[in-house]
């Protein structure tokens, strides 16, 4: 394992990427939108050059060569290569553009990079299966994270059955719209000390700076049960389908917010 190495697997506009690198972390960013390489490559053209920072222009998928990406032509951040994920957007009013471009694997990526310190995941609707790569390798990141299950409560039952599979006996489950209030501690816990404000929708802190404590599987799942009774009626595709309810839900601060695994291997 590479202590200083962070991989960002859905980099977007480098928006996590930023603080990994401000802390002093090399970092290789997968992208499956080419424009967003372009724009994220000028944004760090210094980091470029320098090499801490590697762009790979790829989807990451469970084989390489060409596969379907739905490029979401209103928000980017909601491209994927699942084609339920794109599905759902549709009937959300989010239609996609249907191209292919060039997948990798985590296998391959850490066969070219190495065995990351860190690895964040946001790839819409592909979490898992980029979780699913690492069990092809011997060596895995000391720290994963992902964006969890919304759907099923099954579904989320696989996701730590599968994360603790491989290896991950401690986990962190984070409320991704509070990640804006998130502050790097000082003394650091990982990297160097920075101040940094957190975008909207940033992954925000990692390893031992996250806020809040480590569970255990058992116990994570135990926390998720009232975030999906919030999904349940006010989510995605709620069982209130009345949008006036809803509304008076979230007035009352019943949201059915976005949340974010965090997994550790002690």
């Amino acid at each position: 394992m590479e202590k200083n190495l962070v991989f960002d697997i859905g980099l977007h506009r480098g928006e996590d990427s930023e603080f990994y690198l401000k802390k002093g972390f090399d970092v290789v960013g997968v992208e499956a939108n080419s424009a967003l390489c372009e724009e994220v490559s000028y944004r760090f053209q210094a980091e470029i050059k320098s090499g801490q920072i590697r762009i790979v222009n790829k989807a990451v998928a469970d084989r390489s060569g060409l596969v379907k990406f739905y490029a979401n032509s209103k928000y980017s951040v909601l491209s994927t290569i699942n084609p339920e994920w794109a599905e759902r957007n549709r009937r959300h009013g989010n239609d996609s553009l249907e191209c292919e471009v060039e997948a990798t694997t985590i296998p391959a990526l850490i066969a070219e990079f190495g065995t990351p310190y860190y690895m964040k995941i946001d790839v819409e609707g592909s979490d898992l299966l980029v979780v699913e790569g690492l069990s092809h390798v011997t060596d895995r990141p000391k720290y994963l994270s992902i964006e969890s299950e919304k759907d099923s409560f099954r579904g989320l039952r696989r996701e730590f059955s599968i994360l603790t599979s491989l290896g991950y006996d401690q986990f962190n489950v984070v409320n991704q719209p509070k990640v804006v209030r998130q502050r790097p501690p000082n003394p650091a816990k990982e990297g160097r000390y920075v101040g940094h404000q957190f975008q909207f929708g940033s992954s925000g802190l990692f390893g031992e700076e996250l806020p809040g404590p480590w569970l255990t599987a058992d116990e994570a799942i135990e926390v998720y049960r009232p975030i999906f009774l919030r999904y349940a009626l006010c989510g995605d595709d709620p069982f209130l389908r009345s949008r006036l309810v809803r509304a008076l839900l979230r007035r009352v601060g019943f949201a059915a917010d976005w949340y974010d695994t965090h997994a550790r291997r002690r």
